[in-house]
């Protein structure tokens, strides 16, 4: 089975509270809540894919030094193995603005489990709670 490399980036704003972002109608998974980021393309860091990623589907930017690995996720889907490293970040520069069709909401640690999830998400929860 394939592995792909996903890293997720945990947005969080000086009341605390975490950026999700909901899955547009067309892909997969679509209407559930996740933590922004994406592939980590060939020759690409984590870290790196994340500052693409977040340009790219926020129009925000941030560096390296402010992405803190927080935990990971490692699930696996029907046709593939997905390793989802997520990082935790308090410093960008921009208001994140939803460039791809996606839903932004704000959300308390503690409401997370409100919003419906894809499967490798969910594990990361309970680290968020616990350190927020």
């Amino acid at each position: 089975m394939k592995t792909v490399l996903v890293a997720a980036v945990a947005l969080i704003d000086p009341d605390g509270r975490v950026l999700l972002a909901q899955r547009p109608a067309g892909k997969s998974m679509a209407g559930l809540w996740e933590f922004p980021g994406g592939k980590v393309e060939p020759g690409e860091t984590p870290e790196h894919a994340l500052i693409r990623e977040l340009h790219e589907e926020l129009g925000i930017d941030t560096w390296a030094s402010c992405l803190a690995p927080l935990t990971f996720a490692s699930h696996g889907y029907e046709s593939f193995h997905l390793l989802m490293p997520l990082f935790a970040c308090r410093k960008w520069q921009g208001q994140p603005q939803p460039r791809e069709g996606q839903a932004l909401k704000w959300v308390r640690a503690r409401d997370l489990r409100d919003y419906p999830m894809p499967p490798a998400d969910i594990p990361l929860i309970p680290v968020l709670r616990e350190w927020l």
